[in-house]
């Protein structure tokens, strides 16, 4: 046991004024904190007071990353009992400036490691370090090459990692003593970071693919050799990147990634909450995405295997899908489609008009979805002129503006409602507020994959699963899509995030249950709900 300024420095062990007076004669604590013995309880009251006396959500987020890298028992503590309040500030869209500013504004490393392509062979040692003798049941692993809505931010990537994990905890009560975050710093393509001398990066261009590609492979088959039961969730890798590592080592190990799995998930699992809002069938819809990059072409490869899982062929299923880009209409003859775009491209012969359909509203103007998601970063995308068109054709428009953050998102729920009379099934991907239109208050959904992944990585380490497979995701979507209720008017197509310490656990009895049926479960149970509840970590001090 350490003592002392070492015990008081280590922020899983730290009590602060909650040390007794028995504590600190033994642990060397005497007269180096306050005579006041104060309880937990009280120390949290205190916490949550702070905050609502900080008059910005910078302010905020400041103070509680404070008490985070100090003490995670306190922490979690207080975002456990304010989660829907504290998650815009800790994480989306809160992280937004943290990662812009995380240069400026580095104290601590936060427990996090740091790995540098320019010293591989340094790479075991620093994830011995960051770790510090504690045995890692999951990393958060990012490169930062593009983070959702604000792009290539390098080392600075770090605090996605962080905060992810701070979900994980928070949501699902995943031990904070066994999670490590991790940044993979292969350089940044974001000129203004690498010519700051206050950047805390490396300094210098990203590196080519081989170099690149080398890296991630050392790094995967290094923690996963150190961490044997390890589960590892990718997050905001690159367009080019991404979904190639996916392939690489999904049927290898128990890996996620949360741009193209967890944005995925959530979006089924709203629409089809919403579909059961509606009494409508999924095999009906005619399905378009605005924004096909890692993310927009995650959300249709999962629509799609749904659409598969419910009886349609392949033909049938891809003839319901449309992805715009920046380009317009995706066509099978453009020479710049990325592998997973070029599954879903049309050919020109479908239409009369094929060279005109070079913008999201000829697009929809053309095809008349009964579905739209939003995942292109550009704000105010969904116009009154578009959203009224596609509403003219279908009764209940699922509409889906999640990119994020606030200034980049689609379109507002409140318009959406409005432009709709109130018809449109809408989830966002930041927190908004219910929308009150001709009476009725409209819940809104908020598409954020906190629902999901937290709940997926309980499932798969309580259940020692070795691979997540598709049928486990699949289970998750449909244990969260299913909680709506029809009979309540405006109801929401996803359950709050207030509540999402119980959805978590939905999801991972779903899983850890999966996981067992397909015989892949490493930890012998009877009984998933009873290995779920009994995996969790809770925040209280120990003796």
């Amino acid at each position: 046991m350490k003592t002392g300024y070492a015990l008081l420095n280590d922020p899983f062990l730290n009590k602060g004024t909650a040390f007794t007076e028995e504590e600190r004669a033994k642990y060397g604590l005497v007269g180096i904190l306050p005579p006041t013995v104060r309880s937990l309880e009280e120390q949290a009251k205190e916490v949550y007071e702070n905050v609502q006396e900080k008059s910005t959500a910078s302010e905020k987020r400041h103070y509680l990353m404070n008490i985070f890298s100090r003490n995670r028992t306190l922490f979690f503590y207080v975002f456990k009992q304010h989660v829907a309040e504290l998650m815009p500030i800790i994480y989306d869209p809160g992280i937004a400036e943290s990662i812009r500013e995380y240069s400026k504004f580095l104290v601590t490393p936060q427990n996090a490691a740091y790995l540098s392509v320019d010293h591989p062979e340094q790479m075991k040692e620093a994830i011995r370090n960051a770790a510090d003798g504690r045995d890692i049941d999951l990393i958060v692993v990012t490169d930062a090459e593009a983070i959702l809505g604000i792009g290539d931010w390098g080392s600075n990537g770090v605090s996605i990692s962080i905060g992810k994990l701070m979900v994980y905890t928070g949501a699902a009560g995943l031990d904070p003593k066994r999670v490590l975050p991790v940044v993979l710093d292969a350089g940044s393509n974001r000129e203004s970071l690498i010519t700051d001398p206050a950047y805390v990066g490396l300094h210098h261009k990203r590196v080519d693919d081989a170099t690149y590609y080398a890296f991630v492979d050392q790094f995967v088959n290094l923690v996963e050799e150190m961490f044997p039961h390890l589960y590892l969730h990718f997050e905001d890798f690159g367009r080019g990147h991404a979904a190639k590592l996916l392939a690489k080592y999904v049927n290898k190990y128990p890996v996620f990634n949360d741009d193209i799995e967890g944005t995925g998930i959530i979006c089924l699992a709203g629409i089809l909450g919403g579909l059961n809002l509606s009494g409508q069938k999924l095999t009906d819809q005619i399905y378009m995405c605005f924004g096909a990059g890692t993310a927009g072409c995650g959300i249709a490869k999962r629509i799609y295997q749904e659409m598969l899982d419910q009886g349609l062929s392949e033909a049938e299923a891809r003839s319901r899908f449309y992805l715009v880009d920046r380009q317009g209409l995706l066509f099978d003859d453009m020479t710049d489609l990325t592998p997973e775009q070029k599954p879903f491209a049309r050919k020109r012969s479908e239409f009369s008009n094929a060279n005109e359909l070079t913008s999201l509203e000829a697009a929809v103007k053309a095809i008349h979805p009964t579905i739209l998601v939003g995942t292109s970063t550009q704000g105010g995308a969904f116009t009154e002129s578009i959203v009224k068109e596609m509403a003219a054709y279908t009764e209940r428009p699922i509409i889906f503006p999640i990119s994020n953050p606030t200034e980049l998102a689609e379109a507002t729920a409140k318009d959406l409602i409005r432009w709709t009379d109130g018809r449109a099934l809408v989830a966002t991907g930041i927190p908004s507020a219910p929308v009150e239109y001709k009476g009725v208050s409209y819940e809104i959904g908020q598409a954020n994959n906190a629902l999901i992944y937290p709940g997926l990585g309980l499932g798969v380490l309580a259940s020692g699963a070795k691979l997540l497979t598709d049928e486990m995701i699949s289970l998750a979507a449909h244990s969260i899509g299913g909680i709506v209720d029809p009979s309540v008017p405006g109801a929401a197509v996803l359950p709050p995030v207030s509540k999402l310490d119980q959805f978590s656990e939905t999801v991972a009895f779903a899983v850890a249950e999966e996981a067992k049926k397909e015989g892949l479960n490493r930890n012998d149970f009877a009984d998933a709900k009873t290995c779920v509840r009994d995996f969790k970590w809770e925040p209280v001090y120990q003796k």
